[in-house]
């Protein structure tokens, strides 16, 4: 399975096959935003004005279904803090509202949860027998602290998730093709995971190139998550669709990556 592009008018946005709840990964189209920002940027404080930020997570809400006051956020700083989180945690659309974490997780009915990408790998997760959803933000250091993996973990622990059951999206990011590095990130990348990540590094005889889509997908299988969907997207390649931090040097909006919880466990024909 693969994930898939879908439109609502200009809203493009992509889903995962095996997904059944209401999520998705979104992309630059279908917004309010002008200039740099031109469309859907859910990103505050960067430059953009706060009511159009608003306006384009209402879209997003009429889309998926979610209502606003049980949205809750990331303040991401690039850790591996995962929280347990209800719809008492919303706090509005601005993420500099919320706690320091990457990961947010929850089995609260009608709780939606998002965090936020412009480059960096996403992460959306649904166990069908629990009805419990995650969804983790990995940059370079992200997936190095194998936040994955650690967010399938606390699935685990604070709803009795069995990870065997848990299904896994990865969304758009920078691919290998574009995320050009020294050595420091593969080196911390084979502290963690040893030999296995090997395959998933290249040397061009002056920079290393990392499919960090794939070593995230090695942490999640190591993890005991065995049904995944990858985006083959990247968002460099991809600048006039995807935010991309790199192509911009900064000078951008945010991607975003939601699940909403649903109001009952869907159970799978395949747990």
């Amino acid at each position: 399975m693969a994930v898939i592009t879908n439109h609502f008018g200009n809203l493009e946005i992509l889903t995962a096959q095996d997904i059944a709840v209401s999520h998705c990964f979104t992309t630059r189209r279908g917004g309010v935003s002008r200039g740099i920002f031109d469309s859907l940027n859910l990103g505050m404080g960067r430059g953009d004005s706060a009511e159009n930020v608003k306006r384009n997570v209402e879209i997003l809400s009429e889309v998926l279904g979610f209502e606003l006051s049980g949205l809750v956020l990331t303040r991401q700083t690039h850790s591996d803090i995962i929280r347990a989180v209800t719809k008492a945690d919303a706090n509005g659309v601005d993420h500099r509202d919320y706690p320091e974490c990457d990961a947010l997780i929850t089995n609260d009915p009608g709780t939606a949860i998002m965090i936020f990408t412009a480059d960096c790998t996403p992460i959306l997760l649904w166990d069908p027998v629990t009805g419990a959803v995650g969804a983790a933000h990995a940059g370079w250091r992200g997936t190095a602290m194998k936040i994955a993996a650690k967010t399938v973990r606390a699935m685990s622990e604070a709803f009795g998730c069995a990870p065997s059951n848990i299904r896994a999206a990865i969304g758009p990011n920078i691919g290998g093709c574009c995320f050009e590095t020294d050595a420091e990130v593969p080196q911390a990348m084979r502290a963690v995971f040893g030999e296995d990540v090997e395959r998933f590094i290249r040397f061009d005889g002056q920079k290393y190139h990392l499919d960090l889509k794939e070593i995230n997908g090695l942490a999640l299988r190591e993890a005991g998550v065995h049904q995944i969907e990858m985006s083959t997207d990247c968002t460099m390649c991809q600048h006039d669709r995807f935010w991309s931090h790199r192509y911009t040097r900064g000078e951008r909006g945010s991607q975003g990556a939601i699940i909403v919880c649903p109001e009952r466990a869907i159970l799978d024909k395949n747990t």
